[in-house]
């Protein structure tokens, strides 16, 4: 009997010893993973704020059709302009006064024109697969909005893309992502969702730490 009790002891010592052994590895593992998923995911992120921005500044709008950002990317060109200051005759006051006075002001020149593709993108064509999630075993795009809001009585354009996190870890331990989606830290990506750029304010930044690279 004293042999049997030894046994089973040592059992259950294993099985402890296991069980405290995969509280400790499991979320490590979780955290690797999850940071080389994550750097993907902000990667595409930031070349499709860099498209809306580049849409945005061409169009005066944000673009909610991947196909039509796409095609946006392809044919569109930036206009290269210079300013300068410049001085001219005020002609009004001149009549109305009958006195000569000069005025400042800033021409702009147009220099020419400069692909949008050539200019965010060079040689590469990843841009037309920025929309597409790219985690391996993961077949989704990103969701994708364009939009306005009006401050102060104005109407500014904003967009959003994002993807839910339980998509990025979808073969990770639900435990884990489901604790993943209620972080809140300065050092972690907070919220069920990594995104960028808001429809309900005027914000093109993206919501991961800056570890992970540029949020603006």
């Amino acid at each position: 009997m004293k042999l049997v009790i030894q046994l089973v002891l040592w059992v259950v010592i294993i099985f402890l010893g296991y069980l405290v052994f995969n509280s400790v590895y499991e979320p490590i593992q979780f955290n690797k993973i999850k940071e080389k998923r994550y750097a993907k995911v902000i990667d595409n992120l930031q070349d499709i704020r860099d498209a809306e921005l580049a849409h945005r500044t061409v169009t005066g709008s944000f673009e909610g059709d991947w196909d039509n950002l796409v095609s946006f990317i392809d044919t569109a060109q930036f206009t290269l302009t210079q300013r300068r200051d410049t001085t001219v005759m005020d002609e009004e006051y001149r009549k109305a006064y009958g006195v000569d006075r000069r005025i400042e002001i800033v021409v702009i020149d147009t220099l020419g024109y400069k692909s949008v593709k050539d200019s965010l993108f060079g040689e590469s064509d990843r841009y037309r697969n920025m929309m597409n999630v790219p985690i391996q075993g993961v077949d989704a795009k990103f969701e994708l909005k364009a939009g306005s809001v009006v401050k102060n009585n104005n109407r500014i354009p904003v967009f959003e893309a994002k993807v839910a996190k339980k998509v990025i870890l979808h073969d990770q331990d639900p435990v884990l992502v489901a604790q993943e989606n209620e972080v809140v830290s300065v050092d972690n990506v907070n919220g069920p969702f990594i995104s960028v750029g808001s429809m309900k304010e005027v914000n093109t930044s993206g919501n991961w730490p800056t570890t992970y690279g540029n949020q603006d």
